[in-house]
């Protein structure tokens, strides 16, 4: 724990230090006396006018990713963090959310504060930019002084949204070794960047109409389409922007929801966004903003990798509430927290389209397999539920994952409340089989669960059968205190255990021939997939910079020490390629290397065994099943309640629970979501602590 501390403290150390230079990068300190001095020291010929970035905004970032990757390799092989995740009473206050609005969704007391900070740092930036860029003018023309000063406020408004493209990609690098050591996973930091996109548009768009009025205003709209050859180029802004404006039309919510096709390509356009982006700002910005493309790419590149292998599919179970459960084979060693997700694409369905799911086996209980459930509720899903109606003897997969939370805090709690609606039930399945597993460890106290589950109509019941692995060896749950609370929204009844009910359908399972091109599931880069990582991050960024001095020594240097012009733009394309062919040569070598180990552990799986419920829970609550021989199935039919024709009374079950402790995770639709958080931000019970699982991206 001491160690883990002080490893910390020095991660911490580094990234305020990063954040103290943007800070002081607008002050006059920094233009006057600290920019020369750094000139001397660092502008050498290898490096020219990017040394100075180089070091000060782009080091920082690279070491704290590559000595993350030590840190979290060593925490997870240390100890076991499950039953870490709580930082004290005082922590957890600053976890309790203090806004549950639309658009900005769920914002705790610590989201809060950063972003407050963060809105400081830009108008802080701005301001600085401006008085200094002002005091700088002297022209004798009054009306010269006025568009002089009207050019540089709408300059400077593009300068401070390099500060949200700096932390623009951190949120969405899903094998990211920085989120971790603070909590977080790119699912559940997805609306940071969504922020940070709002952020970045709105002042990409102020930047460029304040600039076309400034052309007009002086007569020289001619230089819209000017692509210089010693300064940034006017014209591959506007590309970049008209781009951004398209990728950021088609990310609304709405569009986003209704039309999710439309976001899903709109949005691979992002190389080339990138890629006009960086030719505008120049070599100089480039280097400010470059770690979180760095990570991007080398993240990118390895799930590219990983989701070129085929994975094994054994079988999937339709469920008659137009559910799917994918059934995979996976390797031993591949360890995943609950929660967790992973990435799915079915070519024969969309060969572009990838759509995350949630991973509700659970690695301790099912060391061999991983399954997943999906909700029939889009045009692939429902695509993907009329092949598997036709009972192929094949289906080819490929996965990408699975990605989830370094740490399951959720252990520590007295009681825990897990509240749900429709297919949100999924995390909780995740959640239950680990609780399910650690009731079984001695030594090891697991808290009292509450399941509130909401679904429209009786068919989804059968959701609950999914609450117990199906395995030869049947899941002990007696020592877990599980109570299960099922709402039917849409159709009227009593509350009861057993009686008779509409549900008639049985849930199909297909069983899938063995196919020698499958492979089963594991981590990209094997059990130490941090440490390899590390390697990664660090190799390619030294490759990075060792190719970058030989090009500038030997290419660019040359030129310019004669006088000469080398084009400005090919600054950035030789950047931009020597950060691709550094990635791309080390991950692969390293990939590669790592495959070849996985392949060998790959041949000693033997074919996954199946087991056929011999009954369904859901079934039984709704009197169409025979009597369940399984016992931990019928205790889990004793656990439940089903209440017809109505709504779960969530304040008055969150205010009953009476523990000291309480935990209380939703996942479901929005309002529901909102209604929890806002119970939990009353302040009128202290025991409750919330967290939301969400993927409405």
């Amino acid at each position: 724990m001491g160690s883990r501390f002080v490893w910390k403290i020095v991660l911490l150390l580094l990234f305020v230090g990063w954040l103290f230079i943007w800070i002081m990068l607008p002050t006059k300190t920094y233009k006057n006396s600290w920019t020369p001095q750094l000139q001397i020291k660092l502008n050498s010929t290898y490096f020219r006018e990017q040394g100075t970035n180089l070091l000060l905004f782009t080091f920082p970032i690279m070491l704290i990713a590559a000595l993350s990757c030590i840190y979290l390799h060593y925490s997870k092989s240390s100890s076991d963090q499950r039953t870490n995740g709580n930082n004290g009473q005082y922590f957890r206050s600053w976890k309790r959310p203090v806004l549950a609005m639309a658009p900005l969704g769920i914002v705790n007391a610590v989201e809060l504060a950063f972003a407050v900070m963060f809105i400081a740092l830009l108008i802080w930036s701005l301001a600085n930019y401006v008085c200094i860029s002002f005091a700088h003018l002297y022209m004798s023309n009054p009306g010269e002084k006025v568009d002089g000063k009207f050019r540089s406020v709408f300059l400077r408004l593009g300068y401070i949204g390099n500060i949200c493209y700096a932390f623009l990609f951190f949120p969405v690098t899903r094998l990211s070794s920085i989120l971790p050591l603070v909590g977080l996973t790119s699912e559940s930091s997805v609306k940071y960047h969504i922020w940070l996109g709002h952020a970045s548009m709105a002042l990409a768009i102020l930047h460029s109409v304040g600039f076309v009025i400034y052309y007009a205003m002086s007569n020289q709209m001619i230089e819209m389409l000017e692509w210089s050859s010693s300064y940034v180029s006017n014209v591959a802004g506007e590309i970049a922007t008209l781009v951004a404006i398209a990728m950021w039309c088609t990310s609304l919510y709405k569009i986003r929801r209704k039309m999710f096709e439309v976001f899903f390509y709109t949005h691979q356009l992002y190389t080339l966004y990138i890629f006009f982006y960086l030719l505008h700002v120049g070599v100089a910005y480039t280097c400010m903003i470059l770690p979180g493309i760095f990570l991007f790419v080398i993240d990118r590149y390895l799930r590219f990798l990983q989701s070129k292998r085929r994975a094994r599919l054994v079988s999937a179970r339709l469920l008659p509430c137009s559910t799917i459960e994918l059934t995979f084979s996976k390797k031993a060693s591949l360890t995943y927290n609950p929660t967790s997700i992973l990435f799915v694409n079915v070519p024969s369905v969309s060969k572009l389209q990838w759509h995350p799911f949630t991973v509700v086996s659970n690695s301790n209980l099912e060391a061999d397999k991983l399954s997943v459930v999906i909700k029939c509720m889009g045009s692939w899903s429902q695509k993907l539920e009329k092949q598997l109606s036709s009972s192929p003897d094949h289906l080819q997969i490929s996965t990408e994952g699975p990605y989830g939370p370094s740490s399951s805090h959720f252990l520590s709690w007295e009681c825990l409340v897990m509240v749900s609606g429709g297919s949100g039930i999924t995390p909780m399945i995740s959640i239950i089989r680990e609780l399910i597993y650690r009731s079984t460890q001695p030594n090891t106290k697991v808290p009292k669960v509450i399941l509130i589950s909401a679904f429209q109509n009786t068919a989804d019941l059968t959701m609950l059968d999914l609450l117990l692995p199906v395995s030869s060896t049947p899941a002990d749950i007696s020592n877990l205190d599980l109570q299960i609370e099922a709402y039917i929204t849409r159709e009227n009844g009593q509350e009861h255990n057993v009686e008779s009910a509409p549900h008639k359908q049985l849930i199909q399972t297909i069983v899938f021939k063995h196919n020698p091109n499958d492979s089963a599931i594991s981590a990209a880069l094997g059990p130490s997939s941090w440490l390899w990582l590390g390697a990664i991050i660090s190799s390619s960024f030294l490759m990075f910079l060792l190719l970058l001095g030989i090009v500038t020594r030997y290419s660019i240097y040359p030129i310019e020490r004669d006088g000469r012009l080398y084009h400005y733009s090919a600054k950035i394309i030789w950047d931009m390629f020597l950060v691709c062919a550094s990635v791309f040569i080390v991950t692969s070598i390293i990939f590669m290397w790592k495959k070849e180990d996985n392949e060998a552990e790959g041949k000693q799986i033997q074919n996954v065994e199946l087991s056929t419920p011999t009954g369904s829970p859901a079934g039984l609550l709704c009197g169409t099943a025979r009597e369940l021989e399984s016992l931990p199935h019928q205790s889990l039919v004793q656990a439940t309640k089903v209440h017809y024709g109505a709504r779960p009374d969530i304040k008055r079950i969150l205010f009953d629970c009476k523990a000291s402790d309480v935990g209380v995770v939703v996942c479901g639709p929005q309002i529901m979501r909102h209604e929890v958080a806002k119970i939990c931000a009353s302040g009128l019970a202290e025991n409750l602590h919330f967290e939301a699982i969400s993927f409405n991206w």
